[in-house]
């Protein structure tokens, strides 16, 4: 069995900061997804953030 090495600092995942400041709480497949979602005309950001240690980016 080959396993490939993915760099952990690439790990990424598509979160929507809330206009209250807080995470919206569901999962999101991509950024695109994300952007779907969000509404920004509310306030609302389409961040990335690492899944090691859950930085945003």
């Amino acid at each position: 069995m080959s396993t490939t090495w993915i760099d952990p600092r690439e790990q990424m995942e598509a979160v929507v900061m809330m206009a209250d400041g807080r995470l919206a709480p569901r999962a999101f497949a991509d950024r695109a997804a994300a952007e779907a979602w969000a509404q920004p005309e509310l306030g609302d950001q389409v961040l990335e953030r690492n899944l090691v240690c859950s930085c945003d980016s």
